[in-house]
């Protein structure tokens, strides 16, 4: 059976020697790209509209509404704007989905029931006033560096958004009035239009979109940000909106135009639009716009990235070699190996200092060089895999790289032991107090994660067994002691990336399993008895995103194949691979492997900021085949683990 599942993986590598597939999920990603393209005076092509029709119509929910992804309950943010998407694609009013939809949206307050993102949207198309928005100075930016609250100390992803949102609000950016427009303010609000109190507006959220409460510290420096905004000085707006530009230029230029995300990349554009029109500047973003479009079954979206390719791949070399088919699949592993080499990011972001970049040569980003994003883990995942490719002669990437990579892994280490994204640590933890975006959760700061610590153990650990003069003992062994610290009293651990205590738990047991923790160590007994009480009456596991928002298990009504592949291979980590429960596991995977080698489609597994589900296409195609590999494969446990997968290699999950 792991044959045909490695025969379906290698089927669908890209011709680059890459996997890349569907990494869509979010529903408020596709009405922002739509929203900013109506700003520029422009709409999607034929073929993509008739795409994103498919799509937003495929996942409204029952109830009328949408939610913040395809799994999620209706949220008056994504409903809101879903609906404003859907009319600037040419739907009528009369559409019975978007009736509907205003039978939901409008007993809620419409726009001024929305999450904060909604409404700055809403005001960039002239339907919702700036004044009903929560100041976002640009002026922030001109603020001494050594604040602890200078935008340059938050979690790059939030900064990166909320730059071009200030240089919008710092000019009052808004849309050319339309006919459509002016019959969207009459269909989105339970009152006229000129009656509604836009500053009570700013602290209105409805019940749907109120995840992360105002704190009072928030709700005070807005009441400050306020005043400033009625008494700024134009000279330092000017002044503050040229720093903002020359930051957003940097981001590009950085990142090839891709920028870190979709809805910076968005927002950029429609910055350079107003800018200077017509420019360079909006030509090449909007060549790179596709780079985000998602072609698939359910239709035409918006990725959460330009993609997941080198993520996707680092796994996928890591199942292949541990399924002991190496020779097999080694056309497979040799095309992998190519494009791990060329996607190795080779120089540091210019003028990185100047910019709030952390240098990036050496490390490996999320999806593809361009990006020019490299991040901790995907670092240390591209690092084990070209170590593990080493022994069959298809690494690519010379040990001198391959050094750049430790260096960079060793320079993103957070004073708590642990690895953050892809930065170390800059803002305080009470950031997070001053979260605005209602419906996320975490993005304030980029602390320490669970995910990323354990990967950069692993890759350590890996690194020290090919080099044993390499100088990361201490590394490793904080690393080590912040998953013990992180361990949770059930023996789980909260995963940050995927859902939720299966994948934590996955990565920390892994972690703790390479850095040589004995299989009687109480950290990995509590966590294997953890998993085993999770187990289903068919030997499945099964776990929802519904896990990461309440911060429990929460089990699904059907068992996951992937959350079954993580739980089994942790516990193949902690020792567990010849127990009942690892046995009903891995006849549960077997049985659930359709004839043609694939598993069934199932719920998202992947997440980010708590609340919203994303979709790892690869994942079904990755995790099983490297479960069964290892937790189904008795005849090779009793091997040492230098001879499981191929001679001198160790086995992936004690790189893990």
């Amino acid at each position: 059976m792991s044959s045909r599942a490695r025969d379906v993986l290698a089927r669908t590598q890209e011709a680059d020697g890459s996997w890349k597939g569907d990494y869509g999920g979010p529903l408020f990603l596709s009405p922002v790209y739509v929203a900013g393209l109506y700003v520029m005076g422009r709409i999607p092509d034929a073929r993509t509209r008739d795409g994103m029709l498919v799509h937003l119509r495929g996942h409204q929910n029952e109830d009328g509404g949408w939610g913040l992804d395809v799994e999620s309950p209706s949220l008056v943010f994504t409903t809101v704007l879903n609906y404003v998407a859907l009319r600037l694609m040419g739907v009528g009013a009369d559409d019975p989905g978007l009736v509907r939809a205003r039978e939901w949206f409008l007993p809620r307050g419409g726009p001024l029931g929305s999450g904060s993102w909604g409404k700055f949207v809403l005001a960039l198309l002239g339907l919702y006033e700036y004044d009903g928005l929560d100041p976002a100075p640009p002026e922030l930016w001109l603020l001494p560096r050594a604040l602890p609250f200078h935008p340059s100390r938050l979690w790059c992803h939030c900064r990166m958004v909320y730059l071009p949102m200030g240089w919008l609000f710092g000019r009052r950016a808004r849309a050319v009035e339309t006919p459509l427009l002016a019959e969207l303010r009459r269909e989105l609000y339970p009152q006229p239009y000129a009656d509604v109190d836009w500053k009570r507006a700013r602290s209105r959220v409805a019940a749907s979109d109120a995840y992360t409460p105002r704190s009072a510290w928030l709700r005070a420096v807005n009441r400050v940000l306020g005043f400033y905004e009625r008494i700024h000085s134009k000279r330092l707006r000017a002044r503050a909106l040229d720093e903002s530009l020359a930051l957003i230029r940097a981001e590009d230029e950085a990142t090839h135009y891709i920028c870190i995300g979709p809805i910076n990349k968005v927002l950029n554009t429609v910055v350079w639009h107003l800018a200077r029109p017509d420019g360079p500047e909006v030509r090449a973003h909007l060549e790179r716009l596709p780079d985000y479009l998602q072609h698939s079954p359910d239709g035409i979206k918006v990725n959460g990235y330009n993609s997941s390719q080198l993520w996707d791949t680092a796994f996928a070399v890591q199942a292949l070699v541990a399924s002991g088919q190496a020779e097999e699949a080694r056309d497979t592993l040799a095309r992998a190996g190519r494009f791990l080499e060329a996607e190795q990011v080779l120089e540091d972001p210019p003028h990185a200092a100047r910019f709030y970049r952390h240098p990036s040569r050496g490390g490996w980003p999320f999806s593809t060089r361009a990006h020019g994003w490299p991040i901790s883990d995907c670092t240390a995942e591209a690092l084990k895999a070209c170590l593990l490719l080493e022994p069959l002669g298809l690494n690519h990437v010379p040990r001198e790289r391959l050094a750049q990579a430790v260096e960079f892994i060793l320079s993103l280490r957070n004073r708590d032991g642990g690895w953050a994204t892809y930065e170390r640590q800059r803002g305080p933890r009470w950031l997070e107090r001053l979260n605005p975006s209602d419906v996320f959760a975490g993005i304030m700061v980029d602390t320490s994660y669970v995910e990323c610590t354990s990967a950069c153990v692993q890759a350590l650990v890996a690194w020290r067994r090919a080099r044993p003069e390499a100088s990361v003992g201490e590394a490793i062994a904080r690393g080590v002691d912040f998953l013990r610290r992180t361990q949770r009293p059930d023996g789980s651990w909260e995963g940050s990336w995927g859902v939720c205590f299966s994948y934590g738990t996955w990565f920390a047991v892994s972690g703790l399993a390479a850095a040589g923790t004995r299989t009687q160590d109480p950290a990995l007994r509590r966590a294997a008895a953890f998993l085993k009480a999770q187990q289903r009456e068919d030997g499945s596991w099964s776990e929802t995103v519904r896990s990461c928002r309440e911060r429990r298990w929460v089990d699904g009504p059907t068992g996951h194949a992937v959350t079954t592949s993580w739980a089994l291979l942790s516990l193949v980590a902690t020792g567990d691979a010849d127990s009942e429960a690892t046995r009903r596991g891995v006849a549960w995977l077997r049985a659930r492997q359709g004839a043609d080698g694939r598993w069934p489609q199932e719920p998202l597994a992947g997440v980010f900021n708590r609340t919203c589900a994303i979709h790892y296409d690869a994942y079904l195609r990755i995790f099983p085949l490297w479960a069964l590999s290892l937790a189904g494969a008795p005849e090779r446990r009793g091997l040492p683990r230098s001879a499981i997968g191929n001679e001198g290699v160790e086995p992936c999950w004690s790189m893990r």
